[in-house]
């Protein structure tokens, strides 16, 4: 049997891993600004195939990948071209709630002023 502290101490050892893949999964979304560990994100460049029917480890394939990048799951590595559509699909989002809120002002900018 262990002793209490110790069992403790391994639960908070676990959660705060957990807690990090969790973080680690919400923040593969759009171009990535930090790693959830704190490190930098570069923007690498795949030099082999790794895998022949995946399309995003064929050799030139960009990546953006933590500068601290361990295959563990803590760190981010997330295919280029997936982060840039997500961030562009999310800039289309802001443009088109910006359009409608200018209508709605026009809208009430044109009902307002007339006699």
């Amino acid at each position: 049997m262990t002793h209490p502290y110790e069992e403790i101490k391994e639960m908070k050892k676990l959660k705060k891993h957990y807690d990090m893949l969790g973080f680690v999964c919400d923040a593969q979304y759009g171009i990535p600004t930090r790693c959830p560990c704190g490190g930098e994100i570069m923007t690498n460049v795949s030099l082999i195939l790794k895998y022949k029917s995946d399309f995003d480890t064929l050799p030139g394939s960009r990546y953006f990948t933590c500068k601290n990048y361990q295959d563990d799951g803590m760190h981010f590595r997330q295919p280029w071209a997936f982060g840039v559509q997500q961030e562009v699909e999310r800039l289309r989002g802001k443009v088109n709630d910006m359009a409608e809120e200018i209508a709605k002002l026009k809208r009430l900018i044109t009902s307002t002023s007339r006699p």
